[in-house]
């Protein structure tokens, strides 16, 4: 497994090895150990799957409240998406800053996001598939979200507001500027 450090350097790309044969393929894509040599050493407690059958499906910016924080590995097994980090810990020296990378089944990488950081992806492709890893379970009354398209954050994101689908809650999400007047990380 290689694992890279982006602009954020807690925000890590990772690319498992890819095995094939006449048979299929096969690849270890998490293994505690190796993790915990790149500096990256959570307690996973949950999977989610999310299937978007469209392009421009925007999903973010989430984050869940301490003490339900969660670290997340993300990777897609069908399609493609823009995943995008915010990092909002108000005492980082990059709070505010946003890193954004593609990560798809064809590359066969992933990205891993710790806790203090809004997380947000768009689909690229239809019928995008993405699989990630928790840490802490849901807790709907810790969910909170920003907005995609804050011009605070000024995110690059490849759609603009009528070319993206997003849900009725992330409608209602907050300001950047609402959450630095009350950060909770």
């Amino acid at each position: 497994m290689q694992f890279e450090e982006l602009e954020i350097p807690d925000l890590k790309l990772i690319f498992p090895k890819k095995f094939g044969d006449e048979r299929g393929f096969f690849s270890e894509t998490y293994n505690l150990e190796a993790f915990a040599k790149a500096g990256i050493d959570p307690q996973f407690v949950q999977d989610n799957h999310s299937l978007s059958s469209n392009v421009g499906v925007l999903r973010g910016l989430h984050f869940q409240c301490p003490p339900f924080a969660q670290d997340k590995l993300v990777r897609v097994i069908r399609g493609r998406i823009l995943d995008v980090a915010v990092d909002i810990r108000a005492k980082s020296k990059t709070f505010g800053k946003w890193v954004s990378t593609e990560i798809s089944a064809e590359d066969w990488n992933q990205i891993f996001i710790p806790a203090g950081f809004a997380h947000g992806f768009v689909t690229l492709e239809p019928d995008t598939e993405v699989n990630y890893k928790v840490s802490a379970p849901y807790a709907p009354e810790s969910e909170r979200a920003i907005m995609w398209n804050d011009p605070d954050l000024g995110i690059d994101w490849p759609f603009d507001e009528s070319q993206v689908t997003l849900s009725a809650k992330d409608e209602k999400a907050i300001s950047f500027a609402s959450y630095r007047e009350n950060p909770v990380f």
